[in-house]
Order: C-alpha cells, then sequence, then structure tokens
C-alpha cells in the first residue's frame, strides 16, 4: 500500500444477476467498510437500482464501459454523460475482456478515457500482459505500451486510476507471485511519475486478477498496491466485504 493513499476495492459484477439480486446485492455491502473506500460496477441495466440503493451509503458506483462520443447513433452503446445521469461516479475502461472480446485496441481505450473525464467520470484505465507475453519476458514493456497509449493527460489531476490485470489470472484462480506483482506496479508508478510528475505518485494503483479473501491480505500491503479490482468475489457479499477488511487502513 502506497503511504497516504486510502485503499480502493472496486467491484466489477460484470453481465451477472437480475435487478432482484443485484439491489439484494447492493443492500448487502451498503454499510462499507471503515478507513476503505468500495465501489461496485453493476451492469448497465441495474445501474440506476444500484444507485437509488447505495444513495447516502458508503459505497459508490461506476460503470463498466463507456462509448467515446457524447451521443449519436451508437446502438447498443452508453455515454459517459449518461452513466453520470444515473448516479455513477466512475467507469472501468480497456478491461481485457473489453480489448479482447470487442477488439479494443490501446487509441480506442484513449478515447473513452477523455470522454469519461469530459464528463466528471473517474476512469479506472485497466492494463494487463497476456500469458505468452509474460513467459516472453514482455510484461513490463506491455503494461508501459499500454500506459503511454491508453492515458490522456489531465488524468492523473483529475484522480484517474490504473488498475493492473494480467490477463492470464481473470477468472482463472491463478495469480501472479507477489514479487512479481510488486514489480509490475513499480512500473507503473515509475511510467507515470516520468510523464506526470510527482503529483502520480498520489495516483490510485489496483490490482485485479482473481483476487479473493484467502489471497487479498498479502497482496494489498504490497508496496504500490492501493487496493484491487475484484471480479467473481464481488459478486458474494461476505467475500467482497472481506476483500476489504484486509486492506492496511
Amino acid at each position: 500500500m502506497t503511504q497516504g493513499i486510502r485503499p480502493l476495492i472496486a467491484g466489477n459484477w460484470k453481465m451477472h444477476g437480475t435487478v432482484r439480486e443485484a439491489a439484494r446485492l447492493a443492500e448487502a455491502v451498503r454499510e462499507g467498510v471503515e478507513g476503505v473506500d468500495l465501489l461496485v460496477c453493476p451492469p448497465f441495466p441495474h445501474l440506476h437500482t444500484v444507485s437509488v440503493v447505495l444513495l447516502g451509503g458508503r459505497v459508490a458506483v461506476g460503470g463498466q464501459d463507456c462509448h467515446a462520443a457524447g451521443k449519436g447513433a451508437h446502438t447498443g452503446d452508453v455515454s459517459a454523460a449518461m452513466l453520470r445521469d444515473v448516479g455513477a461516479t466512475h467507469v472501468i475502461l480497456g478491461h481485457s475482456e473489453r480489448r479482447a472480446d470487442h477488439a479494443e485496441n490501446d487509441a480506442a481505450v484513449l478515447a473513452k478515457t477523455k470522454a469519461a473525464l469530459a464528463a466528471g467520470l473517474i476512469p479506472i484505465v485497466c492494463v494487463g500482459e497476456t500469458e505468452a507475453e509474460r513467459l516472453g519476458g514482455l510484461a513490463e514493456s506491455v503494461v508501459r505500451g499500454q500506459l503511454e497509449g491508453s492515458v490522456p493527460y489531465g488524468f492523473v489531476t483529475a484522480g484517474g486510476i490504473v488498475a493492473y490485470e494480467p490477463v492470464w489470472a481473470i477468472g482463472t484462480g491463478r495469480t501472479p507471485t507477489e514479487d512479481d506483482i510488486a514489480a509490475i506496479h513499480a512500473t507503473m508508478r515509475a511510467a507515470l511519475v516520468e510523464r506526470f510528475g510527482p503529483a502520480a505518485r498520489a495516483t490510485r494503483l489496483l490490482y485485479g486478477g482473481s483476487v479473493k479473501p484467502s489471497n487479498a491480505k498479502p497482496i494489498l500491503a504490497l508496496p504500490e498496491v492501493d487496493g484491487a479490482l475484484v471480479g467473481g468475489a464481488s459478486l458474494v457479499a461476505e467475500d467482497f466485504l472481506a476483500i476489504a477488511r484486509a486492506a492496511p487502513v
């Protein structure tokens, strides 16, 4: 954990749950955990319901993606302003599942990040290498390249967040070693400071990729790890809150 940065535990609910299930889950995490910021990112159809349930509580709400345009003929897409309008304060961008399933490259993520910032949302930009890239010794250069291509100027001063999610660890139950996580987070911090200056020392850097209650405490204690982006475990309130309680405060 970076000294002086309040931990953030963010839950990515992905494409799961009915409106009723989303409301129950939101109610179960509403009171949050003292000393830790919590964020949940439900599917688009559930955003308003979850925002209403969480209104006045300790847990913030975010979207899982947004379009680069403010409005227009983009069937099936959602703008950053629409997310704000239904209560979102954050948005996940460039998740590996979006990069893979929708062929999103760094340029597309950059455009979406600019749109999120313009709408007053806090972007959580995801970066991470494939297993082949890690085995080839390219993990750090891949992450640096994604940061360079996906993060615009103004990101740091607006409170933008970066999440490191090794592609091969997402949803697999596998995680990098603690040394590997620490090395990538140090690389991200260095890259951001080199580009944006000392202000980037306060940028939150999250780890994501099979985070669960059993491994959260040592991961969240690592240098430059300022929280977690949680997938499957965020769908179980007890597990999500247990991860939050594992954060050093």
